[in-house]
């Protein structure tokens, strides 16, 4: 991994444990997530998720992140963990499962029962992963539109429907499904978040293949069968429950976004000072020094718009921040976007060749702008708290 550039000029802020919390995953990701180590940790794997890497994570105490120490995890502030998400993400930790895991802890500590905590924030502590599932065929950022159903019977909730675009529900033990238990007066009413597991009968995942590889799932629910108490929170309260937890979701995102724009940044960077052609280093052109000198102004204006917004959260976390939190999402992951397309055209041929990882950089980079709400959908958000 190349040298780090510009992470350390956004550190104003962070505590002298924070600091050290972020130089001991660094320096982790360096030592233990080299290409050849992840390779194998991911042979035969779907995704980018090593199980084993994840326990390794979890004995460190770094998958109890946001986790209550009662439930076994190390507690900690949720700007700890976007310190951890950019700094596993930059370091090509091969836990692509934790971002949406993270989300769905999220919920559970805002809504779960004591007897949910106990089981599933349990797990996740122990390097356990769950997923979440909103999109469906015909229901996208319109999420307000979805048919999937769930009816309580004989003290049992009955699934029908399907499910897309789930990322990493073939490694979750739990998916948190998002439903219609009743008719409501609005499309918004009646919506409600039901847990399945993933061996629950009737369930079916089925991997998608994709540019970034086969890391999101098409789901099928037929007659699926699971307890009444598997409901999170309040029946018919979905959708409340999913806007309560958007500030958590989108910096999630852009906090992972951000760590990939930094990988790619360093990466460009340290080609750019080796590279020779015309006798001298590429990165003596003027052409490609302003290019880099606005990218890294870039990096770290995103970084401190994300650490302001989790530090928002940490403050208030039932405060709502759709201005704040849709800015992050959009700042990190269009310019996750914009460093990793610049990284491929500045390395030429090498960043477009599959042998070096600039190419791979640049198709994980694009879907970060359509996952957890499309950038316009973002830019949409925004507008409306500018009374536009």
């Amino acid at each position: 991994m190349p040298e780090l550039t510009t992470t350390a000029a956004a550190d104003f802020g962070l505590t002298e444990e924070q600091q050290d919390f972020v130089r001991a995953v660094r320096e982790f990701c360096a030592r233990e997530c080299t290409p050849e180590k992840v390779r194998e940790l991911l042979a035969g794997e779907d995704g980018h998720h090593s199980d084993e890497m994840a326990r390794r994570m979890a004995e460190l105490g770094w998958y109890g992140l946001c986790i209550p120490e009662e439930y076994g995890g190390s507690g900690g502030t949720f700007l700890d963990a976007v310190l951890f998400l950019e700094e596993w993400m930059r370091g090509e930790a091969p836990i692509g499962a934790y971002g949406v895991t993270l989300i769905v802890v999220g919920a559970l500590n805002r809504f779960g029962t004591e007897e949910q905590k106990r089981d599933l924030l349990g797990r996740v502590a122990r390097g356990g992963s769950l997923a979440i599932a909103m999109s469906e065929p015909e229901a996208g950022s319109d999420v307000a539109s979805l048919r999937a159903q769930a009816r309580l019977e004989s003290g049992e909730w009955v699934l029908n429907g399907s499910k897309m675009w789930c990322s990493y529900a073939h490694k979750a033990s739990h998916t948190l499904i998002v439903c219609r238990t009743r008719e409501g007066g609005s499309r918004h009413e009646g919506l409600s978040m039901i847990f399945v597991p993933r061996d629950a009968e009737g369930f079916t995942i089925t991997p998608i293949d994709t540019m970034g590889g086969r890391e999101t799932n098409e789901l099928h629910l037929d007659g699926v069968r699971v307890p009444e108490d598997a409901l999170l929170g309040v029946e018919g309260e979905g959708w409340t429950q999913l806007m309560a937890g958007l500030n958590n979701e989108r910096v999630i995102l852009a906090a992972m976004a951000l760590g990939l724009a930094q990988r790619a940044f360093d990466r460009t960077l340290a080609y750019v000072k080796e590279r020779r052609q015309f006798g001298r280093p590429v990165g003596s052109f003027q052409a490609l020094q302003h290019r880099l000198a606005d990218l890294a102004t870039e990096l770290v204006q995103a970084r401190l718009l994300v650490r302001w917004v989790a530090r928002l959260t940490d403050e208030d976390p039932t405060r709502m921040l759709p201005q704040e939190a849709s800015m992050a999402k959009l700042a990190a992951t269009e310019l996750a976007k914009k460093v990793t397309l610049e990284g491929v055209q500045m390395m030429g041929g090498y960043g477009y060749a599959t042998e070096y990882p600039m190419e791979r950089y640049l198709l994980s980079a694009v879907v970060t702008t359509i996952y957890g709400g499309t950038s316009e959908i973002q830019r949409n958000i925004i507008a409306r708290t500018l009374g536009l």
